[in-house]
């Protein structure tokens, strides 16, 4: 069976985000055919521009598709800021429509707050837009906002972990369908 491979995408620039944790707990979680690889650079991306996306598109943006384009799909924590998506993680899936690199690709939506529904719902609109598959009509929720668990705590927390499981066991059920 080929590997699944996994793009990791958080909404969260900060350095102890708890959505990057997430992510973390989730690359330990994972079953053993499928590899979680973190998106790092999302935050190098320029401000999206239709004129910059031509023939030779900046060179962050040739990486952030390429990145995308060589997963089977994507795992996306972002918090909520503002009532909204962080323009860090809307910037970089604009930077996706003009490609093809996302279309039909299974995308889950992992949260850690239950108050951050409004960014969810907008995530899925906007990764909709862009053509990808957004595999669960709501986000699975590993709630631990407030907390700032450390990714080896939340994989150790039965009540934490099990969400992020079933994101990462509905992920590999969508990507062997399109195996098959």
């Amino acid at each position: 069976m080929q590997p699944i491979i996994v793009l990791a995408v958080s909404g969260s620039l900060r350095a102890d985000s708890t959505n990057t944790a997430l992510l973390r707990a989730c690359m330990l979680l994972a079953p053993p055919q499928m590899r979680i690889v973190l998106a790092t650079d999302i935050g190098l991306l320029p401000h999206f521009n239709a004129d910059l996306d031509n023939e030779v598109p900046p060179p962050a943006v040739v990486q952030w598709r390429a990145q995308v384009g060589s997963a089977n799909a994507l795992l996306i924590a972002s918090p909520e800021y503002a009532r909204g998506v962080p323009g860090t993680i809307k910037n970089a899936l604009d930077w996706l429509a003009g490609s093809t690199d996302v279309v039909d690709k299974p995308v889950a939506l992992i949260n850690g707050s239950p108050r951050a529904t409004i960014a969810q719902e907008s995530l899925a609109l906007t990764l909709g837009t862009v053509s990808a598959k957004v595999i669960a009509p709501q986000a699975y929720l590993a709630p631990i906002a407030g907390k700032a668990p450390s990714p080896e705590v939340i994989a150790a927390d039965p009540v934490l972990a099990a969400p992020l499981r079933r994101a990462l066991n509905d992920l590999a059920r969508e990507v062997r369908l399109s195996f098959e």
